[in-house]
């Protein structure tokens, strides 16, 4: 399935699948697949990462905590879809200082451990990288950010205004309040 996912991939890239956008990667989704689309080449180190964390965490039997990561090249990584956590006035939250009708599974704070000890990921507890199973337990969605990354690599860019910051605003050109790129001139404009 993967294989023919892959020859048709950019046609599943379509607004009408539009699911998110961040700082360095757009995401679309098709049935129960995700194809995260690389904005930057920041984007395309966090899909990497993302399936090298994926493929360690099933071999030490914490894959059932992640999206699972099935390919990533320098274009595209595709991952098993999972509904996203809301957010809370517009906000991401750190999801262990609200209680929701998720569920943490068994351990939980375990696998963070490792993934701060042995892959140094960052922004970890933050709401937005989170899914829902069918059981209504969290599942690690976006997990492809190291903190090393974020300082070397993603800071600066940001800065350099190389990658939008995204934030939920009044656009400036359409005037509705939706997700907007800020750029290192802190233009606002639709994310979308």
């Amino acid at each position: 399935m993967i294989a023919e996912l892959l020859r048709d991939w950019q046609s599943f890239c379509v607004e009408n699948n539009f699911v998110g956008i961040g700082s360095t990667r757009k995401v679309y989704r098709w049935e129960n697949y995700v194809f995260k689309v690389n904005l930057h080449e920041i984007g395309y180190l966090q899909s990497q990462r993302e399936l090298e964390i994926y493929k360690y965490m099933k071999k030490n039997d914490f894959g059932k905590m992640f999206a699972p990561t099935y390919y990533a090249d320098e274009q595209v990584c595709i991952q098993h879809y999972f509904k996203e956590l809301p957010m809370y006035d517009y906000q991401s939250f750190d999801i262990n200082e609200r209680v929701g009708f998720w569920d943490f599974p068994n351990q939980f704070e375990e696998c963070l451990e490792l993934l701060d000890t042995k892959f140094d990921v960052f922004d970890i507890r933050d709401s937005s990288n989170y899914g829902l199973n069918n059981k209504n337990e969290l599942v690690l969605i976006d997990y492809g950010m190291s903190k090393t990354l974020y300082e070397t690599a993603w800071v600066p860019a940001a800065e350099n205004g190389e990658v939008p910051q995204i934030e939920i605003e009044v656009c400036e050109a359409c005037g509705i309040k939706k997700s907007c790129e800020f750029t290192g001139k802190k233009t606002k404009i639709c994310a979308v």
